[in-house]
């Protein structure tokens, strides 16, 4: 029960080339910023990433991008990243893009056991090409398969030795459902405590899904684009 390991390197250290990784966070809050680095000091190669998005320039996700580490990215939102827009018109990555609800849904789909569902969602536009379209209450909707991971990378507030996770506030976005959609799903967390200080009715994440946990360390939370009011 005790799926503690020392560190981010020690969490990664089964991760093969051509892996594919679901990877929590929303733009780049929630990310799961060690488990990042520990992969980009690993050099694994031809890897499938799944995340909402791809980083930024230089931090998150970017890292791998910049290191020609992906070889395929799952996504929904490519808007902040020019070596990605870069690489996508060289046709040095494959890039499936999602709507960003279909993409949440095939990933709960995959934690689920569901392994397709249909939405209205994408008719008429590319998103429907060579896809399954029926028929219900009228309406066309076309069929999405449901997506699963080798590995899944968490980021949590906090999180016990066991592995049960509570996130925080807009930090919760794709983490839960992603932590249920892969074979091994890693949790790093910004506060480990011991079994039995989390409340059990403020669990977000029980520990059933997770394999493995560690304490995160220098956490630099970056904010895309700061927004303030003028004086």
């Amino acid at each position: 029960m005790n799926k503690l390991v020392a560190n981010a390197d020690e969490a990664v250290r089964d991760i093969p080339d051509g892996a594919s990784i679901m990877i929590g966070g929303f733009g780049l809050c929630g990310i799961p910023e060690n488990l990042i680095q520990a992969l980009k000091r690993k050099n694994v190669k031809n890897l499938t990433t799944i995340s909402n998005n791809v980083g930024v320039d230089g931090f998150g996700l970017g890292f791998l991008l910049a290191n020609h580490q992906i070889k395929k990215h799952i996504g929904t939102y490519v808007g902040e990243n020019k070596l990605l827009e870069e690489m996508v018109l060289k046709g040095e990555i494959e890039l499936e893009l999602n709507p960003q609800g279909t993409f949440s849904e095939r990933i709960r789909a995959g934690g689920a056991g569901i392994p397709a569902f249909f939405t209205p969602t994408g008719y008429g536009t590319v998103i429907a090409e060579g896809k399954e379209v029926r028929e219900f209450n009228g309406r066309p909707h076309i069929m999405e398969r449901a997506l699963q991971a080798d590995f899944a990378f968490i980021k949590a507030w906090k999180g016990d030795k066991w592995g049960n996770l509570v996130y925080r506030k807009t930090a919760r976005n794709f983490n839960p459902m992603m932590a249920t959609a892969a074979r091994v799903t890693i949790a790093e967390v910004e506060h480990l405590v011991e079994v039995g200080e989390l409340e059990p009715d403020l669990v977000h994440t029980p520990s059933v899904y997770v394999k493995r946990i560690f304490q995160g360390e220098n956490y630099e939370k970056r904010i895309e684009k700061r927004t303030v009011r003028k004086a």
